[in-house]
């Protein structure tokens, strides 16, 4: 399994493509800005793009979604409880940037759903509190965190949407994870489990 990270958009959005080097099949997550990189890496590796993952439906999350779609054929798939934030730019905040972002998905994930890529299955876990529907994925070793969990902080809950109990409680579930699963969070330096159950304050 190979993963490329990319910086996208305004609030600078750690977009990940992940593939699996057998099959070619990958997965691209939060393509936040404009994707021509993500589409570059694409062309040059000769993937083929299954997947558009969304950890949460704010803007800064969504903004390249529709062009990537619309060059690779990729599904869309968001958390249920998110779905009506990806389509309504009042709810995913895009109407504050003047223009507006609209994103139709055509899948609904629910906690415990498996994402295959090749041989590789990706575990949808669903991690509220930053959004209703915010999500995290994971897979052998690797954690992806969206904007629930930071190096050194967590989501923020005083959005439309935000709860600060159910971040709490997701916060709980992360922090079974191994000490050693790397977490790539969605802004930010990367990180472990283990390094945030020792310093994150929001952790302890």
């Amino acid at each position: 399994m190979r993963l490329q990270q990319f910086i996208l958009g305004e609030l600078e959005v750690n977009s990940y493509l992940l593939w699996d080097e057998e099959t070619l099949e990958a997965a691209c997550f939060d393509p936040g800005g404009p994707p021509q990189e993500i589409l570059v890496e694409i062309e040059e590796k000769k993937l083929r793009l299954k997947y558009i993952l969304l950890t949460h439906g704010h803007y800064d999350h969504i903004g390249g979604v529709n062009e990537l779609k619309a060059k690779t054929g990729a599904p869309v798939a968001v958390h249920a409880a998110d779905a009506g934030m990806v389509t309504n730019p009042n709810l995913n905040l895009s109407v504050l940037l003047a223009r507006p972002i609209v994103v139709k998905p055509d899948q609904l994930l629910a906690d415990g759903d498996v994402v295959c890529l090749g041989a590789q299955m990706l575990k949808i876990y669903h991690t509220p509190g930053h959004t209703p529907g915010g999500i995290c994925i994971a897979l052998s070793g690797l954690l992806f965190s969206g904007d629930t969990l930071f190096a050194g902080s967590v989501g923020r809950t005083d959005l439309p949407g935000g709860d600060q109990a159910a971040l709490e409680q997701s916060l709980r579930r992360l922090v079974q994870f191994p000490g050693e699963t790397q977490v790539f969070p969605g802004h930010g330096a990367k990180t472990t489990i283990g390094r945030e159950k020792q310093f994150n304050p929001f952790l302890k």
